[in-house]
Formats: C-alpha cells, structure tokens, sequence
C-alpha cells in the first residue's frame, strides 16, 4: 500500500473512532454509577475525557476535522455551561494552534512553489509562528522585509475532502458530543467551500483589497500581501503577543470591551468599506495589538481565505432594512418583507406575534445604546430556540434561509459567539447605524 493511501485510511480510522470512544466511555461510565460513584462526577470525567481525545484528534488530522473543530469552538459558548465547562480548555488552543509541519517539508514545498523567487526568502525561522487547519505560517524575510510565509500542507486538498465526506458520515453519531448542536449541515457548508480556501490566490485577492481599504486605519491592521500563488502566501509580518482566544480566557472587562468593540466593527463595517464579508470569525484569526504602555489597542485581522464575495458590494438593505422593522417592533410590516426576500416560502403562514416571540430577544442588541453579550444570554437563546415545545423552535422551521444570505447567517451567528465569549459591553446598535445599509433609514 503506498503511503498516501496508508495516511488516508489512518485518518478515516481516527475520525471513525471518535463516536466509539465516547460510546465506550460510556459504558465504563455506567458500571462506575453502578458500583456507587456518583452520576454527576461520572459525567464529568466523561465529558472531560471526550474533550480531550476529540480535540487532540481533530487537532492532529488538521484538515476538514480540525476546521469542524474550529468552527465548533465558535459556538462553545451556547451550550450550557454543565456541558461546555469540561471543553472549554481545548477549544480555545484549537482556536490558535495545531501540531506542525516539518521545517524541512516546509523548505522544499517554498523552493518547488517559488522557484526563482525563493531566492528572494531568507531567515526562515524553523518553528511555525501559527498552524490552522490547511497550512501553516512562520516567519522570515522578503527581500529584507519581516514576512509571514502561510504553506499549504502536502495533500491538504485530499485530506479536507475526505475529513469532510467522512465527517459527513458519522456527523449523527457525533450528536452526544455536542448536545444540540445540528453538525450535518456545518459540515456541508465547510464542503462548499473547501476549494476557495485551498487556492491562495483566492485568499491573496481579497486580503489585498482589505488591505487598501484598512490601510492608516487607526484600529483594524490588515497585513499587505507580497507575494503568492495556489499554496503559497506572503504577506507583511504583523508583531502580536496574542489573539481574542487569550481575552477570552483571562482578559479584564477594559480588554474585553475595547477588542469586542473592535472585532464587531471590523465585522460588520467591512462589507461597506471593501465590498466583501470577511466569514471566518473564530478568534484566532484576531491579533492583539496593545500599545507601548500595555494597553489595549488595534485589531490586527488575519486569514482571508473565507470571505464571501457580496453581489452588491455591501450588505443587502433588505437586511438592514429587516432588522430596523424588527428592532421597532413592527412585526406586521416584517413579515410582508420576509415574504418579500424569501425568508418565509409561498404557501407558508406566518403570524406576527409569533415571529415577535421567535426574534426579539435575539435582536435586543441592535434595540439598545449597549448590550453585555454573555454566555448566559446565548445560553438561553440556544435552550430557547431547540426547545421542540416552544413557539420559537416550531416558527423557525417555518423560516427559509435563501442561499446569498447562508455566509451572513453564519458570520452573525459566529460574531454572537465570540462576542459572548469575551462577554464584551458593545454599542452594536450605533455599528448598525453606522455601517449597515438599511438600517438607520
């Protein structure tokens, strides 16, 4: 067997083994109850013990498995906090890290992509500045210049599309370890854009235009694109001491209110400046960039290769233009608009306090002068809306979700996200008015 093959068939074997293991580990976790341990000290093991061999797992294989792993870790802070608790730790080193790549693998993947021009790379730093799910990135110098040089892995096509055919095919078993969380159609989205994100090229274009439209920006840094192309990308080295990921887990309320702010204006003030969604929100992909004295300071913003391409070159007004009806509480006139954009199908009745019962509490941020997004207010919206006997969960499966609008839906949620785990104080409604189109008139 060659050696491709024999890595593809390890890693499908590894990816098989995660239901088992948690399967296993709950019939030992049932004999423990038997013979007296008690049943909330079992779980707890249980659930520990999962956390730890799911993430190193999804961390190893890298690919489709530990994008799945970092999309997840999005979303932590909705599940209840009995279940999230034991996870918590290994989700967030995901967000920032995975084993790496060789340095010698890595010197001769430059050489074979660069050709001529690897003459121009040098004091290429042997360990890696950073590892995600496709590539990794060290630090050197171009022409003279400190760089950051992402290399894609060997393979990495083929091994995110198998991860991700074989993810597809154990995502029911997968229901246990993440209660509530509806995996399969994660996965499908991660399949349709598995091509854009292994083309650098792709990811060179759209960083270079955030680029322009950020650069002297006096709080979002976009590092300058040098060079690239399909598996290779160079770009402007950004110095930074940590990403969100360390806020969230130790932050003071001034760093959490200063880099949230930050975070949600970049988010939903880019589509207006560049024409483009940057749809990667896990933080990770945001650097700390504190001032001299310490303090908090700019956001430098990383990794472009998810970025949805808008048809209007901002967010559609309709959306906009949607929220500010709900945010007034104008649900008959929201419901004809919803009609209107697709998001309630021909046939479909809607009523109006219903739809009022289903989204207010979701639109509270955009209501108020500032909101305190927490882990206890999402908690209650993920309870609320998965609740098969409430009105909010039997009114969302009668909304559609039209398909320009699946990149938004997704970027807004992981924003939600974040922003919950940081547990930031934030003047979302003046962001709205200010840069989404729609929304202020």
């Amino acid at each position: 067997m060659s050696e491709l093959p024999r890595k593809a068939v390890a890693r499908t074997a590894r990816l098989a083994a995660l239901p088992l293991g948690y399967a296993g580990r709950s019939a030992i976790g049932l004999g423990k109850r038997m013979g007296g341990k008690p049943a909330e000290a079992v779980m707890t093991e249980l659930q520990a013990r999962t956390a730890e061999q799911l993430f190193r797992t999804l961390g190893e294989l890298k690919g489709g498995a530990m994008k799945l792993g970092q999309a997840l870790s999005i979303f932590e802070s909705a599940l209840p906090e009995n279940v999230a608790a034991p996870y918590r730790d290994q989700l967030t080193k995901l967000q920032d890290s995975a084993p790496p790549m060789p340095t010698i693998t890595v010197r001769q993947i430059l050489k074979d992509e660069l050709g001529a021009e690897a003459g121009r790379l040098t004091d290429l730093d042997a360990e890696p500045a950073a590892a995600a799910s496709i590539g990794q990135v060290h630090r050197a110098r171009w022409d003279g210049e400190d760089v950051a040089v992402k290399v894609q892995y060997p393979g990495a096509g083929d091994a995110l599309r198998s991860d991700l055919r074989q993810l597809a095919r154990v995502a029911k078993t997968l229901g246990p370890i993440f209660p509530g969380v509806d995996v399969k159609p994660l996965i499908a989205e991660l399949q349709a854009r598995t091509e854009e994100e292994l083309d650098y090229r792709l990811e060179a274009e759209a960083q270079s235009v955030f680029a322009a439209a950020y650069d002297g920006d006096p709080h979002i840094v976009v590092p300058r694109v040098l060079a690239g192309n399909e598996k290779v990308l160079v770009t402007s080295w950004m110095e930074s001491p940590a990403s969100l990921a360390q806020v969230i887990r130790e932050g003071t309320p001034d760093e959490r209110n200063h880099y949230g702010e930050l975070f949600a204006r970049f988010l939903f003030g880019a589509p207006a400046r560049t024409g483009l969604l940057h749809a990667d929100p896990h933080p990770g992909n945001f650097r700390l960039l504190p001032t001299k004295d310490g303090s908090p300071g700019k956001l430098g913003v990383l990794d472009y290769g998810a970025v949805a391409r808008l048809p209007e070159r901002t967010l559609p007004p309709s959306l906009g233009h949607s929220l500010r009806l709900a945010c007034e509480d104008d649900y008959d006139a929201l419901v004809t608009q919803f009609r209107a954009e697709g998001f309630i199908r021909e046939g479909i009745r809607m009523d109006a306090d219903k739809l009022r019962s289903y989204l207010a509490p979701l639109v509270e941020p955009g209501r108020v002068e500032e909101f305190t997004f927490s882990r206890a207010w999402i908690q209650e919206q993920f309870r609320r809306l998965n609740d098969p006997k409430g009105d909010a969960y039997a009114t969302m499966l009668r909304l559609n979700l039209p398909p320009s609008y699946l990149l938004i839906h997704r970027t807004w949620v992981g924003a939600g996200g974040v922003l919950s785990q940081l547990g930031a104080t934030v003047p979302l409604r003046q962001i709205l008015l200010e840069t989404l189109p729609g929304f202020g008139s």
